[in-house]
Parts: structure tokens; sequence; C-alpha cells
């Protein structure tokens, strides 16, 4: 039997993940924290003047002052092997094919719990938290955990963690579920932690300038040389040729290298025929999708004709929709107001009126 009040808490040196392990050590849990190694400047580019952000010394030495404040351990563990296995594979594949991922739920998944899990075992913990902004809670008549979204939803983070098993559910704790970011960085000021006015990191955390086609270029530039160029389609004509699919993601607008007069945007890549299509803002408007390799989590199944609430982007606000269909692999759904720009690679999240996150999927390639 684990040690169930031993937890493993990911520190990333901000105030977030600083003000869960102060709350959880208040609560008399035996804090471990942990600042995961994913990934260096040096391997992905893109580095500032000086290391900043989640696996920079900064961040590992922040996270090492809160732990010792705490007067609990603090290690920091490589992971970089795994972050390159799951994650940055995922990212550039999934961009070779013309869609458009988001590593932050691969992550979580496989690295911030999965892995972790296995730390947490062989440290006999039976609990690992982080500064998420979501709850976890037990539901006892139906045998299930659940995911709930954060009073907070300027902050909630559900969205990103729709992909946790029923596993590691089981042994999550997230202290900050319930608070306002306001309320976080009060606490972290009245606990004396170094990190309570410590800005929030905002791009994805590998790609420190937010540049893909930098990244990609010096990641993988035998694949991208072997790009074919195609057609770029406006109204079912050709306009001008692209330079290859992974440059490219729906709702694009800037760095299309045309000019038509009016506003137009990427609508469309299919990366079998090689053609990127464009038009105009309203063509960015659509009602139905379908999501494959899905996860329920707060319920066993989804329903032919269920009322939901659905997400299509981190940033996106829950919006009325039908489930048309759903199996244990896919699901579809209809929207009551048509979105703009769902996006194939990107999350879909599937919510109820209460806030629990019912499943999530990735958002299959419009054919």
């Amino acid at each position: 039997m684990l040690n169930e009040k031993r937890v493993i808490v990911a520190m990333s040196g901000g105030v977030d993940s600083s003000v869960a392990a102060a709350l959880l050590n208040l609560q008399g849990y035996e804090v471990i924290g942990i600042t995961m190694k994913t990934w260096g400047f040096m391997e992905v580019g893109g580095a500032p003047k000086h290391e900043s952000g989640c696996c920079s010394l900064d961040a590992i030495f922040d996270a090492k002052n809160v732990a010792d404040s705490l007067g609990a351990p603090h290690y920091t563990v490589d992971f970089t092997n795994e972050f390159e296995e799951y994650v940055i594979k995922n990212f550039i594949s999934e961009y070779l094919e013309g869609k458009t991922p988001n590593p932050c739920v691969v992550c979580n998944r496989k690295i911030k719990w999965e892995e972790l899990l296995h730390k947490a075992d062989s440290l006999d913990a039976k609990y690992v938290a982080t500064g998420h902004y979501a709850i976890v809670d037990y539901d006892s008549d139906n045998n299930r955990y659940r995911l709930k979204n954060s009073p907070d939803s300027t902050k909630d983070q559900s969205y990103a963690l729709w992909g946790l098993s029923q596993e590691s559910l089981s042994r999550t704790l997230l202290p900050l579920g319930k608070y306002s970011k306001t309320q976080i960085r009060e606490m972290a000021a009245s606990f004396g932690l170094k990190t309570a006015n410590k800005p929030d990191s905002q791009e994805i955390c590998f790609i420190a300038d937010d540049n893909y086609q930098r990244f990609l270029q010096e990641k993988v530039p035998d694949k991208l040389q072997k790009l074919k160029k195609g057609e770029m389609l406006f109204n079912g004509k050709k306009i001008a040729e692209h330079k290859g699919i992974p440059f490219y993601t729906i709702g694009q607008r800037k760095g299309l290298g045309i000019a038509l007069g009016k506003p137009v945007y990427v609508t469309k890549i299919d990366a079998r025929n090689n053609v990127v299509e464009l038009g105009e803002k309203e063509d960015l408007l659509k009602k139905k999708l379908t999501a494959e390799e899905i996860n329920y989590v707060s319920v066993q199944k989804l329903n032919e004709g269920q009322r939901v609430k659905a997400k299509i982007r981190y940033s996106d606000k829950a919006s009325d929709a039908l489930v048309t269909n759903a199996g244990e692999k896919s699901f579809s759904i209809i929207f009551d107001q048509p979105k703009s720009a769902i996006t194939p690679g990107q999350s879909v999240v599937v919510y109820n009126d209460d806030g629990y996150v019912l499943a999530g999927g990735i958002i299959k390639q419009d054919i």
C-alpha cells in the first residue's frame, strides 16, 4: 500500500505550483517537490538571451527555494527522453500531416501524470499534485472519478486535462481548483513565497519564441526540404502555390503571401492532395465535427441525442451542442450555432451543464 499522506507535487517554479505545494503542506501532507526537466533551449532553439520559463535554471531554482521554505525535499528529474518521444515527435508528425496539435494535452497525460506516477510509485507516494485550475471528485453512484471546471473561467484548465485516465484521476490532487488566480497570488504573498509575483507563461513551453516554422525547420530540415509546393485555391480556383502543408493552419490570415484586396483565411488543408483552400471569414464557420482518440472522463459514454456544451480550443467559450453519434473510439456533435475555425488536430472537450468534463478527443480531418 502506498503512503496516502505522501504527495509528489510537480513544481514548475511558477506561482501556481508553489501555492499548490504550500496548501498541501498546510493540509498535513508530506510534500515532495519535483521539477521535471523535459527539454533544453539548446535542443529546441528559439532561446532568448537567458533561459526563462519552465525547465530553465531560473525555474528550477525558484521551485527549490519554495520547497526549502516549506521544509520539503525537492528533486529535479530528467524526463527529456520521454518528452521527446511522446510530445515533440507527436507535435512534429501532426504538423507534417497538416494538423494543428495541442502538445499540452499530450504532455499532461503522458508526462505530468503517467510518468510522474511511476516516480510516485518509486517514492511510496499515493498522490501527484499540480497547480492546474480544475477540480477532481468522486461519484460514488457511478464508481467514477470526475473532472470539473474551475469557478475562475479565465484560468480554468480542465480543457487540457481531458486525456487523464481513471487511474490517473484517482491519484490526483488539484488544490487550486476552487480558487481564483487573484486569490492564489494573495496566498503566495501571505506565505512569503518567492514566486508570488512571477508572471505566467503563455507560449508553448518548448517553443519560447512562438515560431513554429523555425522550430520545424531546425528539428526536421530534411523532411521540410522534401515538401512539395501545392495549389492554393480561392473559390475553387488556383491563385498561388503554397510552400508546404506544415506551414499553414485553419483560420490563418497572416503570412499567406497573397493580396486579394480583402482579408482571406485558410479554411481547409487537404494534406492528401497537397492543397490549401482559402476563403473569407464566414467560410470558417461550421457546425459539425467528429472527434477520434477519445477519452471518457466523468461518464462511461455519451448518448446520441444528448445535449452538451463543447469547447474547440483552450480560449473558447463552451457552446451548446447535440451529440449525434457516440462510440468507444469516436463521437460526433453538431453545434447550435456555427463555430469559427474548427481545426483538425486540436482537442474538443464536452461538458455538461454543471461543468463536468464528460469526454474529449482529437478533432478529425474534414474530408
